[in-house]
C-alpha cells in the first residue's frame, strides 16, 4: 500500500460512523471541523486557515474549515463539507472522506465532530475573506515532535508554533485545533507520543 492508503486503514479503526452512539448532545449546540489531508512528497500534510482579524469570535486564530451545524444539514460530515465549501472553496466531492472522529466539547460548550478526508495536492484555496485571511499546509508530523508537548498551566492544553517556509508567516497553533492535529497525527503516522494526554479544549 502507499502511504494515503495506509493512513486511510489506519483511520478505520476510528471512524465513530461504524460505531453506535452513545454520546448526548441533544442540549448542546454541534459544529464540525474538516481535516484535509494530502500526501507531498510522500509525506502527509494537512491544510489549515487563519481566520479574519473581522470575526466578533476567535478573531485571528488558526483553525481547520468548519463551524456551526445548519438546521439544512444531513449530519456532521455535511456539515464539515460545506464550511470548508464556504470557507475556502474546497468542492464537497473533491473530498475523499476517511474517518469522522468522536465529538469534542470546546471550551465554549459546543460539541465539535472531527470529520478526516483526503484532498488532491492540487487544490488552489480561494479563501471567503470575510471569514479567512489565510490558508496554509502543515506537515502532520509537525503535531507529534518535540514541540507538541502540554504546557504548565491549570488547564492542560497543547500547543505549536509553525513558520510558513516559503512566506515566513508565523501560526501559532493551540487549544481544541492543537488537539485535533495532535489525535489525527497519532493515528495517521502511528505514533504514541508519550507522555501527552489527550483532553477537552
Amino acid at each position: 500500500m502507499d502511504v494515503k492508503e495506509e493512513t486511510m486503514a489506519a483511520f478505520e479503526l476510528f471512524d465513530a460512523r461504524k460505531q453506535a452512539s452513545t454520546i448526548e448532545v441533544a442540549e448542546l449546540p454541534q459544529a464540525s471541523v474538516l481535516v484535509p489531508l494530502f500526501v507531498r512528497s510522500g509525506k502527509i500534510h494537512t491544510l489549515m486557515t487563519q481566520r479574519s482579524e473581522q470575526l466578533r469570535v476567535g478573531a485571528g486564530e488558526v483553525c481547520f474549515p468548519g463551524g456551526k451545524r445548519d438546521p439544512s444539514d444531513k449530519d456532521e460530515v455535511h456539515t464539515a463539507l460545506r464550511e470548508a465549501h464556504e470557507e475556502i472553496g474546497l468542492l464537497p466531492g473533491d473530498v475523499h472522506v476517511t474517518c469522522k472522529l468522536l465529538p469534542i466539547i470546546s471550551k465554549n460548550a459546543i460539541i465539535v465532530t472531527p470529520v478526516v478526508g483526503f484532498i488532491p495536492e492540487s487544490f488552489l484555496a480561494h479563501p471567503n475573506p470575510a471569514e479567512v485571511s489565510a490558508v496554509f499546509t502543515v506537515p502532520l508530523d509537525l503535531f507529534i515532535g518535540p514541540t507538541a508537548s502540554p504546557k504548565a498551566t491549570l488547564v492542560p492544553s497543547l500547543s505549536f508554533d509553525f513558520v510558513e517556509p516559503h512566506t515566513g508567516a508565523r501560526y501559532h497553533i493551540w487549544g481544541l485545533t492543537a488537539m485535533v492535529a495532535f489525535v489525527v497525527a497519532s493515528i495517521a503516522l502511528k505514533t504514541k507520543a508519550e507522555g501527552h494526554e489527550t483532553f477537552n479544549a
